[in-house]
Order: structure tokens, then sequence, then C-alpha cells
């Protein structure tokens, strides 16, 4: 072993010494650095911004089209339903129809639950699965996502209108302000949408988004205590430690002993449907209607045995009838205007996020396109339209899109299907649904949101980034220990201190020469490749602006002491060059010119010259138009590293 190292030892010093001779024995052909024409600002500034806004080029099937040709098209573009509703025919309505009756039986049950998660009636659940399907259905690009209330959303919208107004001693001005929120949570998305604003739900990092949901999972799981226990008294708090000291100080006398046989006889039944649809594909509508068969059964237990007499608490009446007029509900003056707002801004862009991931997946699952602009002008007008109509926010639900996806929907009909099915319920079968006890409900909601607990992704996120799963565990404690809100808080907070991390403190890496090649790359990742005597070579994997040109300076200062301390130790010739390797540099503001003026200046005090290898277009063009080039000279900046070590090996001296 130690022969083989003192052997590598040795072929690597004379690499280095062969590679030295070499460069003083033949004639470098440099290959200069491409200066580019002037551009026209104004085109600049156009491109600049097309590439912002429009970088998926909406308008190009606009270009060279009849103006009739192009009315079409901006219908189709509007209503995606009037482009692939013409090869639309039975097989794929066949698929449709399953798919649309599988996710209603799954939804119907899980809307009354979910309604009361946002501490609404019943019935406003299963509106917001009447009409803003169909709106969807029209405008979504999403053949595969499910619409209608979903729990995180429905516990968020509670959580923060509840805030503001008791829903229990004040209802009517609750149920106003439910609207409000929902008519500028669809404002806020369909505005996203038509300013091509998508990319800032990209801010929300998926380990921030995982750490929510798993938290909001177990909150919502928590707040089913109350149902699953036959608790009257409950905290309006939903923190863990509030909710579980309620819980304990009600063991006494407030749990219902037949409620709780209920709840957990058919949670039981719930999360052995599930296991079953785990185990076996095919079966994936077992788990689908179990929430169906669970109503059905409990509510006639209850009723035959008179069961709500003992204790069982049920749902009551629920309003028959589809969806009436709320416009003259909603608050668009006065207190509660800026409140509703607020609320509505957090929900949507919440709702949002999980709309467009969802549609993401299913998309890339079936390899199609889906529009994430366009996702969110639908997903807006539904819920624009929703808020008129009694409904509160609804987004694309994942429990319900996994259904349909495996159901075999082939298009947003399916959705249609099951607006359909809800409004026949809402017409005719709702009043049966008087007995159901909360305890199903509840039971119904958590077998729902354990799936939302990704602990597979914490442990993959852990892995891969751990200040991603700092995020990730942020944003879940957040959500347990204090409020949705505080966890929401935390996780975006966290998601912009790492941007602002990696913005502040980009990455510098030291290069070597990787033995009989031209090649440099990052000694920590080739500890075989061989620095060359009397040049240091930094790699700047970053922009260089206002935000880290001062860092980058000083760690390039601090990559050159260091290096300067090790040659000292071992009395080795000084460093007479510093290459600053560019390629990664895609931009340079004012800032980093003055930073590379001011290391310009200290490295001359050190008797060091500055080079630059392969600075790009921008980079380039903005340092001939601060004249840098002329202070630092022409003949220092190369197309390559390789150019640059081979100009600079022939001015070292010969003994280096």
């Amino acid at each position: 072993m130690g022969n083989s190292s003192t052997d590598a030892e040795e072929r690597k010093e004379m690499d280095i010494k062969s590679f030295s001779s070499s460069q003083h024995n033949q004639t470098p052909y440099i290959h200069k650095v491409g200066v580019p024409p002037k551009q026209d600002i104004f085109k600049e500034f156009k491109t600049t911004v097309k590439e912002t806004f429009f970088a998926d080029d909406p308008l190009r099937s606009f270009k060279d089209q009849p103006r009739s040709r192009k009315l079409v098209l901006g219908l189709q573009a509007i209503f995606p339903i009037l482009d692939w509703g013409r090869s639309y025919n039975f097989r794929k309505f066949r698929g449709d129809l399953i798919a649309g009756l599988t996710i209603a039986s799954l939804c119907i049950p899980q809307d009354i639950g979910y309604s009361k998660l946002a501490n609404l009636a019943p019935q406003y659940g299963l509106y917001s699965s009447f009409v803003p399907p169909l709106i969807y259905a029209f405008m979504g690009s999403s053949r595969d996502i499910a619409i209608g209330p979903v729990a995180v959303v429905s516990l968020l919208l509670g959580t923060l209108l509840r805030n503001e107004i008791d829903p229990t001693t004040n209802p009517t001005e609750y149920l106003r302000l439910a609207f409000t929120a929902t008519f500028f949570a669809g404002i806020t998305q369909a505005t996203l949408g038509i300013l091509r604003l998508g990319f800032l739900i990209d801010f929300l990092s998926h380990a921030a988004v995982v750490g929510f949901m798993g938290g909001a999972a177990i909150t919502i799981a928590l707040q089913q205590l109350k149902g699953f226990l036959g608790i009257k008294k409950f905290s309006t708090k939903t923190d863990i430690i509030s909710v579980m000291k309620s819980v304990f100080h009600s063991v006494d006398h407030g749990w219902n002993w037949q409620t709780i046989l209920v709840g957990s006889t058919f949670l039981t039944f719930l999360l052995f449907a599930k296991y079953i649809g785990k185990k076996n594909k095919r079966l994936f509508w077992v788990p689908a209607i179990a929430p169906l068969i669970s109503v059905v059964l409990s509510t006639f237990f209850v009723y035959i045995t008179h069961a709500d007499k003992k204790g069982v608490a049920i749902v009551g009446h629920i309003d028959t009838g589809i969806n009436p007029s709320s416009v003259k509900k909603m608050y668009f003056t006065g207190d509660y205007l800026i409140k509703g707002i607020r609320t509505g801004i957090v929900a949507g862009m919440i709702a949002l996020t999980e709309a467009v991931a969802i549609g993401r997946t299913f998309a890339s699952m079936k390899d199609y396109q889906l529009d994430g602009n366009k996702e969110m002008v639908a997903l807006g007008a539904m819920n624009i339209v929703g808020s008129m109509t009694s409904c509160y926010v609804a987004t694309g639900s994942f429990s319900r899109s996994a259904v349909n996806y495996m159901a075999g929907c082939q298009t947003a009909v399916s959705n249609i299907v099951m607006s359909v099915v809800v409004f026949l319920t809402l017409e005719f079968i709702t009043p049966l649904f008087k007995y159901t006890p909360n305890a199903i409900l509840a039971a119904i909601i958590i077998s729902a949101v354990i799936g939302l607990i990704d602990y597979e992704a914490a442990i993959l996120i852990w892995k891969i980034d751990k200040f991603d799963f700092v995020a990730c565990i942020g944003a879940f404690f957040g959500v347990v220990f204090a409020s949705v809100e505080i966890g929401l808080l935390i996780a975006v907070t966290i998601s912009f201190a790492k941007i602002l991390l990696q913005v502040t403190r980009p990455r510098t890496a030291t290069l070597g020469r990787i033995p009989r090649t031209n090649v440099y790359r990052n000694i920590q990742q080739y500890p075989e490749a061989t620095k060359v005597p009397g040049v240091l070579i930094v790699r700047v994997d970053s922009a260089i602006y206002f935000s880290n040109s001062n860092y980058i300076k000083e760690r390039i200062l601090r990559w050159l002491m260091d290096e300067e301390e090790q040659l000292k130790a071992a009395s080795l010739p000084k460093i007479q060059f510093l290459i600053v390797e560019m390629s990664p540099v895609i931009d340079i503001d004012t800032s980093g010119i003055h930073a590379l003026e001011e290391l310009h200046r200290s490295l001359q005090k050190r008797n060091v010259q500055l080079v630059l290898s392969n600075p790009g277009r921008v980079v380039i063009d903005k340092l001939h138009a601060s004249n840098f080039p002329s202070q630092i000279g022409e003949d220092k900046i190369f197309l390559t590293v390789a150019d640059a070590v081979l100009t600079c090996s022939f001015k070292l001296p010969e003994e280096v």
C-alpha cells in the first residue's frame, strides 16, 4: 500500500514536470474571446421580457394564420374543451363515465366532512363539488385532476376565518367572509395566470410543501378526535398540545363509547380497504367506494338503533337543492374586505400549489403538456364563479385525482359526470344523510389525510439536501405545534432563506489538471487532478451580483492566501497568476465589476496577475462596456483554462 501511494505521487510529480516542460517547448495557438456586436437596447429588453413571462411562446400557433383561424385558436386557448372535444368519442366517454361515478362515490362523503373543517354547513362542501368542476372541465388543461374541496385548504380557510369571526356565535357573517375569501382566492389565481406569474408558486419548495402537508395531515386528524370520540366541548386551537389537553380533560365525562365504537369500526374498515387497493392496483375501486359504503351502513345503523338519542352526534338537516346565489353576500366594503382579501390570497396560493403539483404529476405520467398559466386561469375562474354560487375554495384533490387516473379517465368529462352525480345528490338524496354520524365523517377524513404524510419523501430529502430537510421539518413542526399559518410562514421563510443563502454565498472551487489531458476540474471532486506550478485556478459557480460580489472577491483572496501559505511551508515558488474560470458566471452587474476591479488591485499589491477564462456573451459585453479588459490587459482574457495556463506557463520563470 505504501509503495503504491509513493508511485502515484511520483507519477503525479512527473506529470507536472512533463506538462511544464511541454508548455515551454511549444508555441501556443490561443483563441481569442469573441466580443459580441452591440445589441439594440429595445430589442434586448423585448427578448428579456419575452423569456421571463412568455418562455413557452404561447402565441406561436397564431403565427401566419388567417383572422378566422386566430379567433378559433383564441377560443380554444380559453376553453381547451373546444380543441380536444372534436375528437371525443364513445370509447373515451365510457372511461370518463366510470371514472366520474367512482370519484363521485368518494367525493360526496368527503365533501360533507371537509365542510366541517372549514366550519361550514355540510351542503357547502357539496356545492363546491358541483359548480367548480363544471367550470374547470371547460377551461382546464389537465385530463386527470378531480376538482373539489380538499382537507388542507378547508382547514386553512377555517382556521384563518375563525381568527376573524366566530362561526358559532355569528354564522351569517362567517359565511359571508368565506365567500369573500373564495372570491379573492379566485382573483389571485386568475391574476397570476393572466400576468404569467406562475413561477411565483415555485418559491415554496417541494421540501417545505412535504413538511407542511404532513403537519397539516396530523392537525386535521387531531381535529377529528372531537367527532371520533363524541366530545362536545373541544379546543378551538389547532396545535397538538391544546388539542390533546382538550381530549384528556374530557376522558371522564366527555367521551361517548357508542360514538367511539362506530368510528373505530369504520376507520378499521376504511384502512383495510385502502390496504387492499395498495396491494392490488386493479382493486383501486375498493378504497374509492369504501367511504360511501361506510356512510350508508353507519347511517342505517344509527337510524334503526336510535343511537342519536344515546349521545351519537349526527350530521342533521342538509339543505336540499342546488347552489343558491351568493353574489350579494360578499363583502366589497368595510373592515372585513381586507380580511377577506388577505385570507383569500393565502388560501388561493396554497390551493394553486397543490393543484399545479397534482396536474404536473399526472401529466408526466401520461406524457402530455400542462400549461401552468392556463391552469391558474381555469382554477381562478372556477373559484370566482364558485364564490358567487355559495361555494368555498376548491382545487385539485390528490386522492380523487389518483382514483380518477386509475379508474381510466380520458378527459375532464369525468369532472362533469361527478358534478352531475353531486347535482342529483343535492336535489334528491341529501335528506338521507340526516342520520349520518359525525364519527364516520371523522373516520373518512382521518383515512384520507394519512396519505398526506409522506415520510418516504422526507427521508429522501434528508439524504439529498440537509437544508431542504430543515425546511421540511420546520414547516412540519410549525403546523403541528403552533398553527397552520405559522407552519406556512416557516415554510415560506425557510424557502426564501435558502434562496438568499445560495445567492449571497455561491460555491467556488479550485481547479487542477486531470492527468494526461487539458481538462481542468474541481480538485475536491478529482483528487488526482494536479495543480499548475505558479498558477492558481479558481472557478465561480454563480452570477456575480451586488448580493454576492464582495463575498466572491474575499473568497478568491482567501483561496490565494491559503495556497500561498501551503507553498511557503513547502518552500515552493509563490503564485504569480490567478486564473478565474467564468464559464458558470451567466451575468454580472456593476457591483460585480467593481469587485473584480478591487480584486485586480489587491492582486497587483501581491505581484499576482489576474487572468479571466471564458466569460460569456453577456459578461464580456459588460466588461468591455466598463473598460475592464484594458485595466488587466486584453491579453489576459482567454477562451479556455487550458489556453490561459499555456500562456501563463510561458511567462513563468524556468525554476517554477
